[in-house]
């Protein structure tokens, strides 16, 4: 992983700061984190996708230079709800690719999928710290996004709380003293129904996460356990080692956030309460630490930590991500792709939650394999994949009994 000192600090010291994706949930949180420290941080950008009224509202309170919608349709409610205040803005693609390359020195990637990879690499080529919450970016482009970081001297710190926590407890300096890597999963909300009862589970239950507060398709992907898998992925690029180097253990209380085990036998962990500002704050402010709202830790109040190893039968996303890493190449560019229509579809109620995964499956079993070559490879893998994946994702479709 890349990680160097933060050069240039502006005459006022105050960083200046964009977000990709303000009004989701880590955008959110790193909004509030910025409100409660006005005079640490200036905002150059913040964009989203199609929410105009919290994004102007963000804007406004920010006092951001920039701000720019994805969907065209709502431009017309952001300009009128910005006009007279000065604050630039824009829409479409071109927009958000301009509000990644605006003079930030620290860029928060927090748009979700595989949206997200253009301009968090718009970003990285201009040699920005990125702050990385779209785990998506590296699953689908993993080795060549991270040629795109070492070519343009940017810095990549890692916001997911399990990555955060490994960085937190990672020797850098000394990477061939590390066994192993930990990361932590809650096992989300069905982590004790049996395989069958899962089929009948709505959207309403799979999106209530019992520990965090997160977007709808990132709770999803908790519920079926995608996510970890995308995060086994992810760490792998990250950290620079090998799938079995790797271990996910099921944490029920979401307190220990991740761990590194060192050759001599020593564990370091991270530790904290469910809280998405924590990490993200760590990256804000990284190398210094910033003071959060987040509940402090009362270990003896909590009483127990328990640990138990995932169940890949009743959850299959863990096996598929981790074949799916092993085969290369453009495997996991499909297996993203395939999930985000998949969620899609049972979030609109057309396939079930256990189709979900079996979406996943069968686009990799019909997608011929092939390497990435350069970002259009991975374009292509992204674009064949959803089109093979809606096809199995129609009105209500079921796809077990299906030829």
């Amino acid at each position: 992983m890349n990680v160097r000192a933060v050069a240039g600090a502006r005459a006022s010291n105050a960083r200046r700061v964009t977000i990709l994706g303000s009004t989701g949930s880590v955008g959110q949180s790193t909004v509030d984190l910025l409100l409660r420290n006005p005079d640490a941080f200036e905002v150059e950008a913040l964009t989203a996708n199609r929410n105009p009224d919290r994004l102007a509202e963000q804007a406004l309170a920010l006092r951001a230079r920039f701000a720019a919608i994805a969907d065209p349709t709502h431009y017309p409610a952001l300009r009128d709800a910005l006009a007279g205040t000065g604050i630039e803005v824009g829409s479409g693609g071109a927009a958000l690719a301009e509000a990644a390359m605006r003079p930030a020195g620290w860029v928060m990637a927090g748009i979700v999928g595989a949206a997200g990879l253009a301009p968090t690499l718009a970003a990285i080529r201009r040699g920005a710290i990125v702050a990385l919450a779209n785990k998506e970016v590296l699953v689908c482009a993993g080795a060549l996004f991270m040629q795109e970081v070492a070519r343009y001297g940017a810095t990549l710190l890692p916001v997911d709380s399990e990555h955060n926590a490994i960085w937190q407890c990672f020797d850098l300096e000394r990477v061939d003293t590390i066994e192993r890597i930990i990361l932590t999963a809650s096992g989300g909300p069905f982590r004790e129904w049996g395989f069958e009862d899962m089929r009948a589970v709505t959207p309403k239950e799979a999106v209530a996460h019992p520990n965090w507060s997160m977007g709808a398709k990132i709770s999803v992907d908790s519920a079926t356990m995608m996510n970890k898998g995308l995060e086994l992925i992810e760490a792998h690029h990250l950290f620079q080692l090998p799938v079995e180097r790797v271990e996910i253990v099921v944490h029920p209380q979401s307190i220990v956030h991740g761990a590194v085990v060192y050759r001599d036998g020593s564990v370091l962990a991270q530790l904290g309460s469910p809280d998405m500002r924590t990490p993200i704050a760590y990256a804000l402010a990284w190398p210094d630490r910033i003071e959060t709202p987040a509940k402090r830790l009362d270990l003896a109040a909590i009483g127990r930590l328990t640990f138990e190893l995932p169940d890949e039968h009743r959850f299959p996303a863990l096996r598929v991500a981790r074949e799916a890493l092993l085969r290369g190449g453009g495997c996991p560019t499909v297996l993203n792709a395939a999930n985000e229509t998949a969620v899609h579809a049972f979030l609109e109620q057309r396939i079930g939650f256990l189709d979900i995964v079996e979406t996943v499956e069968r686009t990799l079993e019909a997608i011929p394999e092939g390497e990435l070559e350069s970002l259009d490879d991975v374009y292509n893998f992204d674009r064949t994949a959803r089109e093979f994946a809606a096809g199995l994702s129609g009105p209500r479709k079921s796809l077990r009994g299906t030829a």
